[in-house]
């Protein structure tokens, strides 16, 4: 595991496993948080990311009772309507202490979050492309996706995010963070 100070900073990405998974890379991933945290070096969270850093500093994360959200999702950040990307079934459900929730959605009320040192996490993917979601449609499809819920996915899919659409923000946030 990397030590938080041989870095400029951090991205904690998505991952097929959640939070509450017993994994062997788990914990080291955690104390490096912690570390990441201690030292003050800028991190950002996507998905999987959001909700680790937010289990790891005191919220919690849990499977969302709605089942796999995948498609294009709306969401308020900052004041500001956007579109994302997501493909997760768990959720940020408590922010932790000293984090500050700037983001949501109807589904996810826990959407994004700015913590108390340079740092902040969101639950949708600005990294994917819409070529990428039309692959994750025909994968779920065939592990038996209805025909219908393929239909309202694909027809989220087609209110595409505008290219690069969180990608800015991070970039912002970084040269912010490394001054």
């Amino acid at each position: 595991m990397p030590a938080a100070g041989g870095f400029d900073a951090f991205i904690l990405p998505g991952s097929e496993k959640g939070v509450y998974d017993d994994t062997e890379w788990m914990a080291p991933l955690q104390a490096l948080l912690l570390e990441i945290r201690t030292n003050r070096t800028p991190l950002v969270g996507i998905c999987f990311g959001h909700q680790l850093m937010a289990h790891t500093f005191g919220g919690r994360a849990e499977k969302a009772d709605l089942g796999m959200c995948v498609g294009t999702k709306e969401y308020l950040v900052d004041g500001e309507r956007l579109k994302g990307h997501v493909l997760h079934q768990d959720q940020v459900v408590e922010a932790p202490p000293g984090a500050t929730v700037f983001g949501s959605a109807d589904y996810c009320p826990i959407g994004a979050l700015q913590y108390d040192f340079p740092a902040i996490s969101i639950q949708f993917h600005p990294e994917y492309t819409p070529e990428f979601m039309q692959d994750v449609v025909g994968y779920f499809r065939a592990e038996g996706l209805s025909a219908d819920d393929a239909a309202d996915v694909e027809a989220s899919l087609k209110t595409v995010p505008p290219k690069d659409l969180y990608a800015a923000k991070i970039v912002e946030f970084f040269d912010g963070a490394l001054v």
